[in-house]
């Protein structure tokens, strides 16, 4: 097993090191929101061996994930998102420890999980007051977080860039996370944040995410109308996040 794992990263390796892999798989990485970014992230994270994976969701797949979402597919449908992550990743590496909680993270749920334990967190989740929660708590511990911006309604991949939160501009999202970070004395945040302007989404007949029989209600997510998505751009988020955790806890940045 120990030379089919050394196979299995030997790309990896040939960038980051065996130091670089070793404190990869050293590290437990907490990913709060496991959908179109989300699932990325915990995609690319898996795939460079990261040791041990907290996948934070309480959605379940359905159908409207399929354009985006890298779990979702007709197997996955009613799945727990979390659920169908962790078979993907047992799939990818049976050695990765992975804790699924089918949580809705807010300031309510906050105390479930000790940010002490964690290597690195990532935030993509959607509401606002979740994300500033988690970006309290992982400070309160001392641990780095790394932050998703807007990326519904927007087309272009190209334009996602890492940078600290006050200096984002355009993206809505980012605004709203400059003035409540500054109100409670974050001086600096990691974010991924794309400058194309959203898209208003075209027209049509009023319709309804579609979930599957038995979904979890989620507490605290008002009744708005859903933003428009595509298969390339979440993703893309998705990826610079990873790469971004991966390059901070290998020790390895591009020159």
């Amino acid at each position: 097993m120990q030379d089919e794992m050394r196979e299995q990263y030997s790309r990896t390796r040939l960038l980051l090191g065996q130091a670089g892999l070793d404190r990869l798989r050293a590290a437990r990485v907490a990913v709060f929101g496991v959908g179109g970014v989300g699932g990325y992230v915990v995609e690319a994270l898996a795939r460079s061996g990261v040791g041990a994976l907290d996948l934070i969701d309480d959605d379940r797949v359905c159908l409207s994930n399929l354009n985006r979402q890298i779990i979702a597919t007709r197997s996955t449908l009613g799945m727990y998102k979390v659920d169908a992550a962790a078979a993907r990743i047992r799939d990818i590496d049976p050695e990765i420890v992975v804790r699924t909680y089918k949580t809705f993270y807010t300031p309510e749920t906050a105390d479930r999980f000790d940010f002490a334990q964690y290597s690195y967190v990532v935030d993509a989740i959607d509401t606002v007051t979740g994300k500033l929660s988690l970006v309290m708590q992982a400070k309160a511990a001392g641990v780095p977080i790394i932050c998703s911006m807007g990326a519904g309604n927007k087309l272009d991949p190209s334009r996602f860039e890492v940078a600290d939160l006050y200096e984002t501009s355009v993206c809505p999202l980012a605004r709203v996370m400059r003035a409540e970070c500054r109100k409670r004395g974050v001086d600096h945040l990691k974010v991924v944040y794309s400058k194309e302007p959203p898209l208003a989404p075209i027209a049509e007949e009023k319709t309804e995410e579609t979930a599957p029989a038995g979904a979890p209600a989620r507490p605290g997510t008002p009744k708005k109308r859903a933003p428009g998505s595509v298969a390339f751009v979440p993703s893309a988020a998705g990826l610079v996040l990873a790469g971004e955790v991966i390059r901070d806890l290998s020790g390895v940045s591009q020159k």
